[in-house]
């Protein structure tokens, strides 16, 4: 499902939002200040109003480490002593399913959406909401 500009969407799940609160035009003054926290329902209504182009996921400790060791182990890994070589892909085979779960899951779309309610949501997931 790809959402558009323009299209109305409904939330899918409950949200929780929770943090620091400031005015749009400053930055927060005291970044430790929770203020409280905001539910929406699922099924609340909005309009998207911006779809961002699809981005990597952030990478988790264990991915990163994946990544770093295969690339040692791919460029060195010829080069290294049996036992250090043998160490090094125990190393990356055990770090592995993090790097697969990782890839599985492709970029992340987000979106801009106007909720009727007067919220905002940006930077939101958009497999957050469904077509109305």
């Amino acid at each position: 499902m790809t959402l558009q500009e323009g299209q109305r969407v409904t939330l899918v799940a409950d949200l929780r939002l929770g943090g620091a609160v400031c005015t749009a035009q400053d930055g927060p003054a005291d970044e430790d200040t929770v203020v409280g926290s905001l539910s929406l329902a699922s099924g609340t209504a909005g309009t998207v109003e911006r779809v961002d182009a699809p981005r990597e996921r952030e990478q988790g400790h264990e991915v990163r480490e994946y990544v770093r060791l295969k690339a040692l182990l791919d460029d060195f890994g010829h080069q290294m002593p049996p036992a250090s070589r043998r160490q090094l892909e125990e190393q990356v085979a055990s770090l592995e399913p993090a790097w697969t779960a990782h890839r599985e899951h492709g970029p992340r779309v987000t979106v801009r959406v106007r909720l009727d309610n007067g919220f905002v949501l940006d930077d939101a997931r958009a497999d957050a909401f469904t077509p109305a």
